[in-house]
């Protein structure tokens, strides 16, 4: 796997939305979906929104790779599951500052359990 550049890096993080698309089955993407995304140091990460039920995040559990676009950045990406809970708080931390211009009805998901159960770390391919 190859890491990301300081350039992608800042582009995917200072995007507001980052499109995903895991790769179906047999190897094709899924309909791009709009998530949120965060930055930890040199690694960036998604969680789902609707926890370990969403469809998007049940793919690239099941697949591990798939397709994302963010600040102009056009990537083909591997996913990692990320439990550490060190990690995971700082992801809570990041998900705050960043999005916490919206309501509390959109941010407080993001950093519940149900959502820190799907932390993704995002790897280029």
């Amino acid at each position: 796997m190859t890491t990301w550049t300081s350039d992608e890096l800042d582009r995917i993080a200072t995007a507001d939305e980052l499109r995903i698309a895991p790769l179906r089955d047999d190897g094709t993407p899924r309909t791009p979906v709009p998530i949120w995304v965060v930055r930890d140091g040199d690694d960036l990460y998604v969680r789902s929104y609707r926890g370990r039920d969403g469809s998007w995040f049940r793919a690239a559990q099941a697949n591990g790779e798939g397709h994302i676009r963010a600040g102009g950045v056009d990537k083909d990406v591997a996913f990692v599951e990320e439990a550490d809970p060190g990690v995971n708080d700082r992801v809570d931390a990041a998900y705050r500052t960043k999005y916490g211009r919206y309501s509390a009805a959109y941010v407080d998901p993001m950093v519940a359990r149900d959502a820190r159960a799907t932390t993704l770390r995002i790897v280029p391919r």
